[in-house]
């Protein structure tokens, strides 16, 4: 299971911790007393079953306020108790009745700590419900920017290739048979269109590292050279891999041109910024000679701001270490004339390299994230806005127990702490705790043994830093040493102890606080990560289709072109057959360029489960894909594909889903998931929108959940799910070729 998998369930665990260190304060406040400590755990056991989210019935609040009110008039219990209720009324419609509270638990204490103590309580339930409610929300539409940046980066393909591709299609589709002397014009658009396909499927292809270095061990073990690859990356590298592709390309073709080479060894590494290439062999060259065979792909790196060095050892060994960040400036420019690279390696002449386009699409994320994940940022704010005022609380809370002389640089300590606490949210931050451990044990030279309060601050991010079997140990020692102080000062036995736990309690807040805080922040990231993974991994399956589809069909339209030519002087009336068939070539060419970019109103099934396949591994869910119906009209096909979607959608925003099954049968679509909710949520829009769409080929969609599985299908009428023998039915002519019932996990295929 994938770690962010598991951030709802850490996010439940530590708010369950944090609360039971509340519960734990009260207890043993009321030991050896049985009703007190009953009523204090009853009070902690529906406080966790109020905080968590999911229903939250009126009826479980009144318990709850029932047992506060029992607790402190009842049995005396601390007013602090009265937080409890005060910060579940903070999470409902009546939250200004929890001012009422707070106020409540001042009358009846008459201490401004105990008043202080119970707003703290109320605003840390407040701050962990709100924060555990920001991890699912942002677990749940964790993949939500990589459809959005899908569907844009589909948009931005389809303009690609109508631009070029499409514009030539147009013109072999405006092809007359009966006037054969266009045919010379018709065979150069027809080779030009080829070409620009071609080169467009190595322009998306060099998104990625993988393909060119499995072509550099194919071409080198050809060539008799020893092969070594040790890769450290992880893929799909974008823009940096285009350009770290071309000096792998550029430097395997040097090694291998005179046929000297024996042996080569090729390594990529990473690390938090850049990627490195390093090819090492042993093809006795000059270092001039070397850096000629390398100059344009030095020049792009470096444009890139990355770098590129050639090293010649004595015994003959070339080292070539290329370096490129990890978002690479977005045009390259063309070695020698500092402009713009206009039919670079792999373009197709329209004015922008392979790194300058495959650049735009990211930076095209980048802007539409502003947008995209406003709210993930807002998350991040609110979570670190509350941790903010817990922290200020208990400083409050500390100042209270200092004297009029010493307020002021207490509170120059305590902005200290506040600020270093901050700090730890982001990281293990050595100095950082060095810092907080003298802010927490030097002054009490000078405050006296109260000071011994902020010792729970040094707790949390200890906790925050360290994994649980070295923290705790220091804990524990945090807590002994508050202990030791109490015992030095003379005081009360019940005082040391409340100290002690009450250090402990802080520490788990702190903790609790910062760890969701990380969570959100873990949650944004990987959010934008997916969405860039997901742009190139669409790039990666058009650079697919437009070899297997596209590639196919024009190269079939320039032989039939070829084959016109040389029979237009013997055989006309053969020769005007094929140039018929080069005209209907060309439109079946439009519709699998389509298919390929996504364009257009009609969708191709087989295309969008492909990406859906795609979209839920990243996800780690495993899918199980059965399409076995035949061609399908393009209404049809549109229809279900939206209804595929939607599923997929519903997948992963509603269900922590494992497994997800997506079939076809003989009256429609299917896709099941497991991991349902138990509890039913009222159908979106998007629901409604699917049932009007396929209200309009008479048919209905359905849903059922059993045993913890969901199904949606589509069910349409068998006839409506017959092409006709004229491919009236063909939506962009698409045939992905791959198996029936395949399985595909971790973004692979079975």
């Amino acid at each position: 299971m994938d770690r962010i998998d598991l951030f709802p369930r850490l996010a439940r665990m530590v708010v369950i911790a944090v609360l039971g260190g509340f519960a734990s304060i009260y207890v043993l406040a009321e030991l050896p007393a049985p009703a007190p400590v009953l009523t204090a755990v009853a009070a902690f056991l529906v406080q966790v079953a109020y905080v968590l989210p999911g229903a939250r019935p009126w009826w479980l609040l009144a318990m709850q306020t029932a047992l506060g009110c029992l607790g402190v008039l009842g049995f005396g219990i601390s007013v602090g108790m009265l937080g409890f209720v005060a910060g579940s009324l903070l999470l409902t419609a009546a939250w200004p009745a929890a001012v009422l509270i707070v106020a409540a638990a001042g009358v009846v204490s008459l201490s401004s700590d105990a008043t202080i103590t119970t707003l703290l309580i109320a605003l840390v339930i407040y701050g962990l419900a709100r924060m555990i409610e920001l991890v699912d929300e942002l677990f749940a539409a964790r993949l939500e920017l990589a459809m959005a940046a899908v569907a844009e980066e589909r948009l931005q393909i389809a303009a690609e290739l109508n631009a070029g591709v499409g514009q030539s299609l147009a013109v072999i589709g405006r092809l007359d048979p009966e006037k054969p002397e266009m045919l010379g014009e018709v065979l150069a658009v027809a080779r030009q269109a080829l070409a620009d396909a071609r080169a467009a499927a190595v322009d998306y292809r060099s998104l990625s590292l993988a393909p060119d270095t499995a072509s550099a061990r194919a071409l080198l073990l050809a060539a008799g050279v020893e092969v070594e690859v040790r890769v450290g990356h992880t893929e799909p590298l974008g823009p940096t891999g285009a350009l770290l592709a071309a000096a792998l390309r550029d430097a395997v073709a040097d090694a291998v041109r005179y046929g000297t080479a024996r042996h080569c060894l090729i390594e990529t590494s990473e690390s938090e910024d850049s990627v490195r290439l390093r090819i090492t062999h042993d093809a006795p060259r000059t270092a001039t000679q070397a850096a000629d065979a390398l100059s344009e792909a030095q020049f792009r790196i470096v444009a890139a701001h990355g770098s590129l060095a050639l090293d010649l050892a004595p015994d003959g060994r070339l080292t070539i270490d290329a370096r490129v960040p990890k978002t690479p400036p977005a045009r390259p420019v063309s070695a020698g004339t500092g402009s713009p690279v206009a039919g670079a390696p792999g373009g197709t002449g329209s004015g922008v390299g392979v790194a300058g386009r495959l650049s735009g699409g990211f930076r095209r994320l980048n802007l539409g994230r502003l947008s995209t994940v406003s709210d993930a940022d807002s998350a991040y704010r609110l979570s670190v806005g509350l941790l903010v005022a817990v922290l200020v609380g208990f400083c409050v809370k500390a100042l209270l127990q200092m004297t009029v002389e010493t307020l002021v640089p207490g509170a120059a300590c305590l902005a200290a702490i506040v600020f270093l606490q901050l700090r730890s949210v982001r990281g293990r931050h050595p100095w950082n705790l060095a810092a907080m451990a003298v802010l927490t044990y030097l002054p009490i030279l000078a405050f006296g043994s109260g000071w011994s309060v902020v010792a729970g601050f040094l707790a949390g991010p200890l906790l925050l830093a360290f994994s649980p079997v070295a923290a705790w140990p220091m804990v524990v020692g945090v807590m002994g040493s508050v202990a030791g102080i109490g015992v030095s000062a003379g005081l009360a036995p019940a005082v040391i102890v409340n100290l002690t736990v009450s250090t402990l309690v802080t520490g788990l807040v702190m903790y609790g606080l910062g760890t969701l805080a990380r969570l959100v922040k873990e949650l944004q990231t990987a959010r934008e990560r997916l969405a860039s993974a997901a742009v190139v991994q669409e790039r990666l399956r058009t650079a697919r289709d437009l070899h297997d589809l596209l590639g196919h069909s024009l190269a079939a339209i320039l032989l039939k072109c070829e084959l016109a030519r040389r029979l237009a002087g013997r055989d006309p009336a053969r020769a005007r057959a094929e140039l018929a068939d080069v005209v209907e070539m060309a439109e079946r060419a439009v519709a699998d360029m389509r298919g390929v970019s996504g364009d257009g109103w009609e969708l191709s099934l087989e295309v969008e489960a492909e990406s859906a396949r795609s979209v839920l591994a990243a996800a780690g869910i495993e899918v199980e894909l059965d399409l076995s119906h035949d061609r399908l009209p393009p209404q049809v096909a549109t229809v279900l594909s939206a209804v595929l979607r939607e599923a997929v959608t519903n997948v992963l925003r509603h269900s922590s889903a494992r497994r997800c099954v997506i079939k076809t049968t003989s009256d429609g679509l299917g896709v099941a998931n497991d991991g349902a909710p138990a509890v039913k949520k009222k159908p979106g829009s998007g629901i409604g929108n699917l049932a009007t769409r396929l209200a309009a080929l008479d048919g209905r969609l359905t849903t059922r959940s059993d045993g913890g599985w969901f199904e949606l299908r589509a069910v349409l009428d068998p006839a409506r799910l017959t092409g006709d023998a004229d491919r009236v039915g063909t939506v962009a002519g698409v045939e992905l070729g791959h198996d029936r019932g395949e399985v595909v996990a971790d973004g692979s295929r079975g």
